[in-house]
């Protein structure tokens, strides 16, 4: 069931990005376009997030603290 759902999203991916890229090609060669760069941003994505997992977790604790610092200011007057 997992390839099947990675194909349809590839099927899109290839299609939005040969359009975007205003590429002409064919059915198969759309298709094998979004696939593949699904496996490479999936890959790329989950680097990233592993890599900037704790400044991601201190962007979100700042701005927690940002946030939680409003609402005192603005409802414990």
């Amino acid at each position: 069931m997992p390839f099947i759902g990675l194909l349809i999203i590839g099927v899109a991916a290839g299609f939005l990005a040969t359009r975007v890229m205003r590429l002409e090609t064919d059915v198969p060669t759309t298709i094998a376009i979004g696939i593949f760069g699904a496996l490479i941003g999936g890959f790329a994505l989950r680097f990233l997030v592993w890599s900037l997992g704790a400044a991601a977790g201190f962007v979100g604790a700042f701005l927690g603290a940002l946030a939680l610092i409003w609402a005192w200011k603005t409802w414990m007057r």
